[in-house]
């Protein structure tokens, strides 16, 4: 299961690639602020050491994220649970053409896969911080393994089919979530967080260069069926790994879920949209996710306009390829160069910047269409995404540990649900524009509102430095002890 295959998600499903308060002192300077909340850095289990600051930090790198035992196999079980994923979606998509001739319900199988990212990461976040981490990243994965189990067998429906596709879907954030949260107690809260952060999302968007192809190669030697029997056993291995090889943890709030019956289940959605207003109703923490949000949103527009575009531009099927790959190509260099190369100073530095103008390149498509102008742009717009490093440090730095389940829920619901309406309206407004135009005027339009984030987000710094600063060691910014 993966936050998003495309933007930011070190995600489920598709992009996403799958993050809170202030600062001033050097990060201000560049309009970035870091801050921590009174919280501290760890839950139980003890993170990581903390990071070395200035060259050696960067000299360091990734690393040091690996040096990490237990992120090993974090790492490991995404990849498995991240094959499951992507295999299920193409073995569905197939087996429900297969089985009704419908090119709607066959396209309807693969949307399912984002649609239900807003409810489960709505409802259900509470999940993320009532119970052990352990135990929901293990059950989500089981879930999932019997999800797959009965859509191997022959007897299933096409209804029943997506039925358990929603259901997957709406495991996802909250496995997401959890996940991400479990990450800062395994690396910390600091920069060995930030970096195995971006290596997630690396991973997620190899998926979009390597995933579909494989899987699509698996499908001329097996059955769908059979594939999804390769889902199941992909996901038990990630439940075994994670089971295995990670820490007991408690809970991070809300006791543990030792409840019974419905009042159980009414306290947990309580607990969960609670929670969601709590992160909605932070100003600063607002603020850091709709930045997150809001260039993968207006970034989808290029990929879900693929083949329309090449069709326009007389590129054939291999300049759709081409298309596609482009944006994760530059996303991955980008995050690898900001992880290796740039201490944590000079990436939270480099966040507004990146931000404000990562889709401006986008506007390229409104010149003479073509190839020559778009790989260029996509590379360039994908190559921006390393804005993300630094904006997850402030992110977490600025929600107390016993949120942050559901805030990185919330995150990556709100992500999938953004991309997604993302890919809609550009379809919708291409059928009344040319594809160039619509992917230029995303790009001119997500900058726009981009500079607008960008300015709240520096302002909601400066208002957070105002409150309670201490000095943060590793960036060289002020860390926020206070509240809102």
């Amino acid at each position: 299961m993966t936050e998003g295959r495309r933007r930011g998600a070190g995600a489920q499903g598709a992009p996403v690639v799958p993050d809170t308060t202030e600062t001033r002192g050097g990060a201000a300077a560049a309009g970035a602020s870091g801050v921590v909340d009174a919280g501290g850095s760890d839950g139980a289990g003890g993170p990581a050491e903390a990071t070395a600051s200035g060259d050696g930090e960067a000299a360091g790198g990734y690393r040091r994220v690996f040096g990490v035992p237990e992120f090993r196999v974090v790492f490991v079980a995404h990849a498995m649970s991240l094959l499951g994923v992507v295999v299920s979606e193409i073995a569905l998509t197939v087996l429900v053409y297969e089985l009704t001739g419908s090119p709607l319900l066959s396209a309807l199988a693969f949307a399912l896969g984002m649609l239900p990212y807003l409810v489960g990461g709505t409802l259900f976040a509470g999940v993320a911080d009532r119970y052990p981490p352990r135990r929901v990243l293990v059950s989500c994965d089981l879930l999932c393994a019997a999800c797959a189990v009965l859509m191997a067998l022959p007897a299933t429906p096409v209804a029943g089919l997506l039925a358990l596709r929603c259901l997957i879907a709406a495991v996802s954030p909250v496995f997401n979530g959890t996940r991400m949260a479990t990450l800062t107690d395994v690396l910390g809260d600091g920069d060995l967080f930030v970096l195995g952060r971006s290596l997630l999302r690396m991973v997620s968007q190899s998926a979009v260069l390597v995933g579909f192809g494989l899987g699509g190669v698996l499908l001329t030697v097996v059955s769908p069926r059979g594939a999804l029997v390769i889902t199941v056993v992909t996901f038990a291995a990630s439940a075994l790994l994670l089971r295995s090889g990670t820490k007991r943890r408690p809970a991070r709030s809300g006791g543990d879920g030792s409840g019974e019956g419905s009042s159980e289940g009414a306290a947990l959605m309580r607990y969960s949209l609670a929670g969601a207003r709590e992160v909605l109703g932070n100003r600063r923490v607002r603020a850091l996710l709709l930045l997150l949000w809001a260039p993968p949103m207006f970034a989808v527009a290029p990929e879900a306009l693929a083949a329309p575009y090449a069709d326009q531009i007389g590129v054939g099927s291999a300049g759709v390829g081409l298309l596609m790959c482009a944006m994760p190509v530059g996303t991955i260099a980008g995050e690898v160069y900001a992880g290796s190369a740039l201490t944590a100073a000079a990436r939270s530095r480099i966040v507004l910047p990146l931000a404000a103008t990562t889709l401006l390149p986008l506007i390229a498509y409104g010149f003479t269409p073509g190839l020559a102008w778009a790989l260029p742009a996509l590379l360039l717009a994908g190559a921006g995404s390393a804005y993300t490093l630094g904006l997850d440090r402030w992110f977490v730095d600025s929600v107390p540990p016993e949120l942050r389940g559901r805030a990185m829920t919330v995150h990556t619901a709100g992500l999938m649900t953004l991309q997604g309406a993302g890919m809609a309206l550009a379809g919708l407004a291409a059928e009344f524009f040319a594809v160039s135009t619509v992917v230029a005027a995303a790009g001119v339009l997500g900058t726009a509102y981009c500079l607008v984030l960008a300015r709240e987000v520096r302002s909601t710094g400066r208002a957070a430095a105002v409150a309670n600063v201490q000095p943060n060691p590793e960036t060289g910014a002020d860390r926020y002890v206070a509240g809102d």
